[in-house]
């Protein structure tokens, strides 16, 4: 599956870490910034949940929720969260279901080894489920203020 700029965002239904189910479009007449990462606890995930901690009002003041997937469970998510402050939500995809309606699910390869994994990615939803922007195959340098920058585009 295939996702597609201009069109309405797949709808999900996960757990978040404090255990409350969760859907994508729960979240409609507010911008969403949906970004799917590897793992928990690892250097590259951690510096981007950070990145977002760090700017996150700046996100709420342009109307927008974040929202971080990855296939950890939820009671891992809450561990990162309390660990690093997040102010936002955690969604356990431990069957990689929204992974792969977002088609982040992906072949990755990493010391000649081949396994399937997340491939880091952000989309920006609309206040209306529609997708308006994605970045994948993310860089974390740089990355959060770019998508806010986006952001600041689509409000004006």
């Amino acid at each position: 599956m295939t996702v597609t700029i201009g069109e309405r965002a797949p709808d999900f239904q996960l757990p978040a870490n404090n255990g409350e189910m969760v859907s994508l479009s729960q979240f409609k007449g507010k911008n969403v910034v949906l970004y799917f990462y590897p793992k928990d606890m690892t250097p590259g995930c951690t510096t981007e949940a950070c990145d977002f901690r760090d700017h996150n009002e700046h996100f709420e003041e342009l109307d927008a929720v974040i929202i971080g997937i990855s296939p950890d469970p939820a009671a891992r998510h809450e561990k990162f969260i309390e660990k690093h402050g997040l102010p936002f939500r955690l969604l356990a995809d431990e069957n990689h279901e929204a992974a792969e309606a977002f088609d982040v699910w992906q072949l990755k390869k990493n010391f000649g080894k081949e396994y399937m994994g997340i491939e880091r990615s952000t989309f920006l939803i609309d206040k209306e489920g529609m997708l308006v922007k994605e970045w994948r195959k993310v860089k974390v340098k740089g990355h959060v203020e770019d998508a806010l920058e986006t952001l600041r585009e689509l409000e004006k």
